[in-house]
């Protein structure tokens, strides 16, 4: 059971870069919203905003297959971090009783960012990883 809970947590954290990193390169209108909005115009550069796309890509994927974890863990933590403290006000206050602008539906980055170190923790014991093969 172990074992299936780690690979089942590492491919949906993964592909949640990679949908997050596709958004940015395909959609780069919805990601420039986003960087605007959530992340005070950081990366709302076409070019830069595609780039941290592929690279969230690739950081994504490696998650999901258990490559060079030791590098990517940290790197999606950070990814994972950000998003977190981007929508920081609706987690503290998932109901806007404090903060305007909260939305309940972004009190799951919580939830992903303690997953992320979950992987973390917990790395010598999945053993489903392509870096074991």
């Amino acid at each position: 059971m172990q074992q299936i809970s780690l690979l089942l947590l590492r491919i949906s954290l993964g592909w949640l870069l990679v949908i997050w990193g596709a958004d940015k390169v395909f959609n780069v209108e919805h990601g420039m919203a986003v960087a605007n909005k959530f992340y005070f115009g950081f990366l709302a550069a076409e070019s830069a905003l595609q780039g941290a796309g592929v690279l969230q890509m690739l950081v994504g994927l490696a998650v999901v297959v258990g490559f060079a974890r030791r590098w990517v863990y940290p790197l999606q933590v950070l990814f994972n971090s950000a998003s977190l403290l981007a929508v920081a006000k609706s987690v503290l206050d998932p109901w806007g009783w404090v903060f305007s602008g909260s939305n309940a539906l972004f009190y799951p980055s919580l939830i992903i960012f303690a997953a992320s170190l979950l992987l973390i923790a917990f790395r010598a014991e999945d053993r489903w990883v392509l870096e074991r093969a």
